[in-house]
């Protein structure tokens, strides 16, 4: 429970601050041409509000709504959520948004991508400003890579360590979780990679559809491999009790070879919802020794293993080195999210999109600044695409029709917007349904 309460904490602040930042910049852009606003709310405030405040002289509401799905900047003369169908019957102030020039209404539209895209910039300057960065380099993971059954069907074995994509050398393992899965979006991406095996290179290709096949698989695509190698020991553990010793290497669980720590940890897991509590262990000691291992309802060894602790590159940056990094840092994370987007639009794709409990659980389990900072930078990329994607209702669309009319100089019938920004309403509130119901099967049934 602890642990949702924390990820909940640390969603509700990311998504509230950026919503915040999204409106800001379409509210920014419509004071500086003079639109008027009438309200600036974080969250739906359908039928009440929370909180409202509208400061003396000020011609905008600022509140809280309780639907938590968001927020909004009701602009005047403009159609959007709120459908305030009314107003548009009324002739054209000159404060309203539909009396502006097609590239001032642009602006408006686009400000709030424009300012999540600078947000998360800025976020990933200042992380690595105060932070710096770690990375460790690929030639050094003499022990390689566990990998999944899907990998494995196309060439990848247990140990290879990746050298090369599409023959460039590659080195950086970047530590942190939202850079660390680029090195498999790049691989996705590639049409050949290059693995060190037995001290030889092999070259496997890669389908066009390894994301895809990846896609809703339990397990990770490829993992450090961490050898089943006994660091230390709990004298009082079933392990100790069976005679598992430093330094042992165990081989194999009730006749299951173990290669990796991984694979322990799934053995012990499988033996134990088979109620299994007795069972044989092989180690390779000086020769190998077959043990006896008796263990209670944990099915806890009582053994760590000896972990890789390969060297980390650390590089640190300056305040203004941090912005050129902080760009390409965020460019980066756009293109690998722009890459997996293809997949939504598969049957397996449509599985993995989430609501508020997938979100949720991308953030660590425990307070961690370092990487909430760098997971409210993530959302602030996703927004800004998200928002931009060619569809009524979202910014993209509003985008995509004004710049329709600026290159053939009409401007869409208010009738003709009404029903673009039902339709795309209604296609959000699908993906919202889609999402949740995803939410529910993976995390509650």
């Amino acid at each position: 429970m602890e642990i949702i309460l924390v990820r909940a904490l640390q969603l509700i602040m990311a998504l509230s601050l950026l919503v915040l930042i999204h409106e800001f910049g379409h509210f920014l852009f419509a004071r500086i041409f003079k639109v008027r606003v009438e309200k600036f709310y974080l969250f739906f405030d359908w039928k009440f509000s929370l909180f409202k405040w509208k400061p003396k002289n000020s011609e905008t509401e600022y509140g809280i709504g309780w639907v938590p799905l968001g927020g909004y900047c009701k602009i005047s003369g403009m159609i959007d959520e709120s459908m305030d169908t009314e107003q548009m019957k009324q002739p054209a102030q000159p404060w309203e948004y539909r009396s502006k020039p097609a590239w001032q209404r642009l602006l408006i539209i686009v400000g709030g991508v424009m300012f999540n895209l600078i947000t998360a910039i800025f976020i990933y300057s200042m992380v690595l400003f105060a932070w710096g960065e770690d990375h460790t380099d690929l030639h050094s993971m003499k022990n390689g890579f566990a990998f999944s059954e899907t990998a494995k069907e196309i060439g990848f074995r247990n140990g290879d360590i990746i050298v090369k994509m599409d023959g460039e050398e590659v080195h950086e393992l970047y530590h942190d979780k939202v850079r660390a899965a680029n090195i498999f979006r790049n691989l996705c991406n590639a049409d050949e990679v290059t693995v060190l095996r037995n001290n030889k290179e092999v070259v496997i290709a890669i389908p066009d559809t390894l994301g895809l096949l990846n896609m809703n698989k339990t397990g990770l695509f490829m993992h450090e491999r961490i050898l089943p190698v006994i660091d230390s020991i709990d004298v009082k553990g079933a392990g100790a009790v069976a005679g598992i010793k430093e330094g042992d290497k165990i081989v194999t669980i009730d006749g299951n070879p173990i290669d990796t720590w991984t694979d322990l940890r799934i053995t012990l897991a499988e033996l134990k919802e088979q109620g299994k509590n007795k069972f044989d262990i092989v180690v390779m000691r000086d020769s190998t020794i077959q043990l006896s291992v008796a263990v209670d309802s944990t099915f806890v060894l009582g053994v760590t293993p000896v972990m890789n602790n390969y060297p980390l590159v650390h590089t640190d940056y300056g305040f203004f080195e941090s912005f050129p990094a902080g760009i390409s840092f965020g460019f980066d994370v756009l293109r690998g999210y722009v890459k997996d987007f293809k997949y939504v639009f598969s049957a397996d794709g449509a599985k993995s999109v989430g609501m508020f409990a997938s979100i949720g659980s991308l953030f660590p389990s425990t307070w961690d600044w370092h990487e909430f900072w760098l997971m409210t930078a993530f959302l602030s990329i996703i927004l800004a695409f998200m928002n931009i994607l060619p569809i009524p209702a979202l910014d993209g669309g509003h985008a995509l029709f004004l710049v329709t009319e600026m290159i053939t100089g009409k401007q869409p019938s208010d009738k003709f917007l009404e029903r673009a920004q039902m339709i795309g309403m209604i296609l959000i509130l699908g993906l919202f349904v889609l999402a949740t119901y995803n939410d529910l099967m993976k995390f509650v049934f």
